[in-house]
Formats: structure tokens, sequence, C-alpha cells
């Protein structure tokens, strides 16, 4: 077997382009994760990374090849697998929605870390994702903080079902509510108005001139819903900005992810807005703004009332 797994694991390698936007995949644990699902047994890049693998038999090893030829065509690894790792977990992960990216988990960490923070007051603290895609900080935050009420929303009705199944599949859709509609548009009742402890958002935030720029694994097979941010890229962030004031209680967090060069202007934004009374951005380990952080401030505005 050993020949068998060297011979396929030149090819990989032979045809191999790194993609930024996914850093954990290499060939080694590409192969793995699709010689694993040719035995049967779907997991994501990270998951089948080191794994044993088991003996295919030859129909197993003819899937395998077919494989591999649909990966090195351009087809991302998430979606032949249907698996896609995120904050520890491996999520269902399809065409219907944006594959978690890694870069997400550094608002991951810190909605995660906020969260806790809300439900060590004593109270049943509540989160709301927007643009929830695939559900992955959704249920991410539900099941590290197992206090927490999460509810989520996707324009898409694709997205939302895919969400669903990964609320079902990890056994939270007791404590994950998915709607579907425009950004805030599904919550936007009185029960939500100045009681939500986290507003997060992961929005499309790609400027739609350089959408046809972007690598084909991106743009030929993931929802252009999903990463298309209108003419220049913040028009979203805009929108979240101006009406999650009407949504975050008295220090509770806004928490949103933003693109290379966008945060500084966001975070000066959000500091200019006496709405909010303390703001953070995080940085990536290239020093790269991806994420702001903005604590409501008890200053009352005309949007919430």
């Amino acid at each position: 077997m050993t020949t068998t797994v060297e011979q396929r694991l030149r090819a990989i390698q032979a045809h191999w382009q790194a993609a930024h936007d996914k850093p954990e995949e290499t060939p080694d644990n590409t192969l793995r994760a699709l010689w694993s699902l040719a035995a049967g047994t779907p997991l994501s890049a990270v998951a089948a990374d080191g794994i044993a693998l088991p003996a295919l038999d030859a129909d197993a090893l003819r899937r395998l090849d077919a494989l591999l030829a649909q990966r090195l065509a351009g087809i991302p690894l998430a979606h032949l697998t249907g698996r896609q790792h995120f904050l520890g977990l491996d999520l269902l992960a399809g065409p219907e929605a944006l594959i978690p990216r890694r870069e997400t988990e550094l608002l991951g960490h810190a909605a995660i870390e906020l969260a806790r923070i809300a439900c060590a007051q004593g109270r049943a603290a509540i989160a709301v994702d927007v643009c929830t895609g695939s559900g992955n900080l959704a249920v991410a935050l539900a099941h590290h903080v197992p206090g927490l009420r999460v509810f989520a929303a996707d324009l898409s009705e694709d997205a939302v079902a895919l969400a669903r199944r990964n609320a079902e599949r990890l056994a939270l859709a007791d404590r994950v509510t998915f709607r579907a509609g425009d950004l805030l548009a599904p919550y936007d009742e009185a029960a939500f108005h100045g009681t939500v402890d986290l507003l997060l958002c992961n929005p499309p935030y790609i400027s739609s001139s350089k959408v046809e720029a972007m690598p084909d694994a991106i743009s030929a097979h993931e929802p252009r819903l999903a990463f298309d941010g209108g003419p220049l890229g913040v028009s979203l962030l805009a929108r979240l900005m101006q009406d999650s004031r009407r949504f975050v209680r008295t220090d509770g967090w806004l928490a949103f992810e933003v693109g290379l060069g966008q945060g500084p202007a966001m975070a000066r934004r959000l500091r200019n807005d006496d709405a909010w009374d303390e703001v953070r951005e995080l940085a990536d380990d290239e020093g790269a703004v991806r994420a702001v952080l903005a604590r409501r401030s008890d200053h009352v505005t005309g949007d919430n009332g």
C-alpha cells in the first residue's frame, strides 16, 4: 500500500497550488481526507491530518482517483468531503455557503470570550449572528459557551438549511435558531431591541470589481452572495454598524470581520459614533486588522428608542 500512497501523493504535489485562504490544507492531509472519503468516512483536512489510512479495494481506489482528479481540477476539498474544520469542530460544508476559513477563527475566539463574560453575569445571555453562512460561528459559539442562546440569519435559504443541518448534527438545534432574511431584518422585533449581548457578523466584504479577479477555486464554486460586498466592499458593514445600535444592549458588543485594509477605517467610524464607548481592532499574525469589536455605551440615540 505504501507504493500506492506515495504515487498519489507525488501526483498531488506535482500539481499543488497552496491556497492562502486555506493554509491548513496540504498535499498530505488532502490525500488522507480523500482516501478516507473513498473508504466511506468523510473528514476535513484537519481531521484527516495524520490518520492511519485504511486498505482500499479496487472500487475504492477508483473512487479515490476520481476524487483526486476533481480536486486537482479545482473543486474545493470541502465540497468533495462535505466537511470543514472550524474552531475545533468538523462541520458540514457545501456549495450552499462560503467555506469557513481559518482567518474567521480570530473573530470566533474573541466572540467566545465575550459570550463567556456575558454568561458569567448570571443572566440568560443571547448572541445574534448575521450572514451566518454554514452557521459556523453560531454553532461554535453555542458549542463552546453552554449557557448562551444563539440566533442566526442569512439572506440565502440554502445557507440557512445547511446551517440548520450543522446545528442538528452537533445536537445544538435546541439552542441555535436560524431564520432567513436580510441582515438583522429577521430579528427586528421588540424582543431583540436593546437585549443582545453579542451581535456578530462575517459579512461579504470583497468589492464587486475584485470578484472577477478572485481564484477560480472561490469564484467558480462558492456563492457570490457570500463574498461580494458591493462597489466598495463595505456597504453591508455600514448598514450593520447603523442598525446594530437598536439591538445591542448597554455594555454588549458588536463584532465583525473585515477585509484587508478595511479595519482601521471601520474602527474610526465606530470611535466617532458615541453609541460605542470602546473599540478594539484584532490583527492576524501578519499584523493586518481582520476583526473589529465595539462595546455599546449607555448613550441613547434615535435608533434604539
